[in-house]
């Protein structure tokens, strides 16, 4: 029986269910198969502030050597690290350790370079922001990434699926499929599957008509199609198009479509460092004034007042974005 020795490094952002989650696995493996021995070890990235949750195990005391594997997690990006660790973290990937990102722990790993020329399973609420800001990184919307000695997930119940191919690489596919069994894991996802809900979940419809439509528009956001234009390319008149989406989403195409684009917007003003008008022309606005206005309408303030009171109000927000002349 070989022990294996598995480091999570964790910061004070990371939430109790992704580190219970990574956990989990790694004990029901313990326990459906005796011959199975990890040795986990909980290190603190940093100081949690006060009245946060305890985080589990010892701070970081400067020495990561002799883990087989090390998991690096974060739900909020981190915004820097010590110099000491990013010495210790680059070492470490130098010796051949497999190391992975879980949730926002992609970031410290792409802020050290760790993942440059790599792909990296990123969530996708900060898909552009991590596009932006690691050009060099081939960010995905996979579940998980398994690219030579780099694994990361993008969270959430991605973290069992990450560890369950961990334990089919080390251990087989039976051991997997137990320990799936174990924890009432409906099936084994594979890493490439992509993160989004279906759309149909997400609208609460299986009405294929809307579907089809509504993926017309995610599909066409910088260049918005009229509402007689995607009737036709779904093969339904206007009016038809007009009740599908009264009784199924209680708005008209045109409106679901501007908050749509709208929502897009906003997710961009946040994530990147676009100007208001870059962001407005890709989200299909003819111009600024006229995307302020829908937008002011819709969210209650102006974009550029949004995008300020975002940033001054989080500690995650880029410190390094230009400020917005746009």
């Amino acid at each position: 029986m070989t022990t294996q020795r598995i480091g999570f490094l964790i910061w004070p952002s990371t939430r109790p269910l992704t580190l219970a989650l990574a956990e989990e696995v790694l004990q029901v493996a313990q326990r459906v198969h005796p011959d199975v021995i990890y040795d986990s070890v909980f290190l603190q990235a940093e100081a949690a502030e006060e009245g946060a949750w305890r985080l589990p195990g010892e701070p970081w005391n400067g020495r990561l050597e002799g883990c087989h594997k090390l998991f690096l997690l974060a739900d909020e990006p981190p915004q820097a690290m010590t110099s000491a660790l990013s010495t210790a973290l680059k070492q470490l990937a130098r010796s051949g350790c497999l190391i992975g990102g879980l949730s926002a722990g992609v970031y410290p790993l792409a802020m050290l370079g760790l993942l440059d020329g790599y792909r990296a399973a990123v969530h996708w609420r900060w898909q552009d922001d991590f596009a932006e800001r690691f050009p060099k990184v081939i960010a995905t919307s996979h579940l998980f990434d398994w690219d030579r000695d780099r694994l990361t997930a993008c969270g959430g119940m991605a973290v069992i699926d990450l560890l369950l191919a961990v334990l089919a690489r080390d251990h087989g596919a039976e051991l997997a499929g137990a320990v799936s069994e174990e924890l009432v894991v409906e099936r084994i996802r594979e890493g490439g599957e992509r993160q989004r809900i279906p759309l149909q979940n997400r609208l609460g419809s299986s009405h294929p008509k809307l579907t089809q439509a509504v993926l017309l528009m995610e599909a066409n956001i910088e260049e918005p199609l009229t509402t007689d234009e995607i009737a036709q390319h779904v093969c339904v008149s206007r009016r038809q198009l007009e009740r599908i989406f009264k009784q199924y989403l209680n708005r008209v195409p045109s409106q679901y479509y501007l908050e749509l684009r709208l929502n897009k917007a906003r997710q961009m003003l946040m994530q990147t460092s676009k100007s208001i008008i870059q962001i407005g022309l890709s989200c299909g606005f003819s111009s600024g004034p006229h995307f302020s206005s829908a937008y002011r309408n819709f969210f209650g303030a102006t974009p550029r007042e949004d995008r300020n009171q975002r940033r001054s109000s989080s500690p995650f927000e880029l410190s390094s974005a230009p400020a917005d002349k746009g």
